[in-house]
């Protein structure tokens, strides 16, 4: 539900771990969000959420009053873990609605 959110603390960076069952290949992620101003996501294809390399890092557009929505189109790539990494904000708090991986 878009009506549901998990919201920062205030400072940045901030950041969370989704985990998958076992590694998968995953084709695209898509975040909707509110007031993130820069985006990293990192993945990891260990046991346990350790050694994350970087896989996209990308600038955000502003829209007042409205939920940003990104995709990432994510061709031949593999995760365990996936972890998004809010590295600035356009406020001092920010929000996310929803993540999506689509993929096997």
């Amino acid at each position: 539900s878009s009506e549901t959110f998990w919201t920062t603390t205030g400072m940045f960076p901030q950041e969370f771990i989704i985990g998958f069952p076992k590694c998968v290949k995953i084709s695209k992620v898509a975040i909707q969000c509110y007031l993130v101003r820069t985006l990293r996501i990192e993945r990891s294809v260990s046991k346990d959420p350790v050694d994350f390399e970087e896989c996209i890092e990308k600038d955000l557009q502003h829209t007042e009053g409205q939920l940003q929505m990104e995709e990432f189109p994510l061709p031949d790539f593999q995760a365990t873990y996936l972890r998004f990494i809010i590295k600035s904000a356009f406020d001092h708090f920010v929000s996310v609605h929803r993540v999506m991986a689509e993929g096997t």
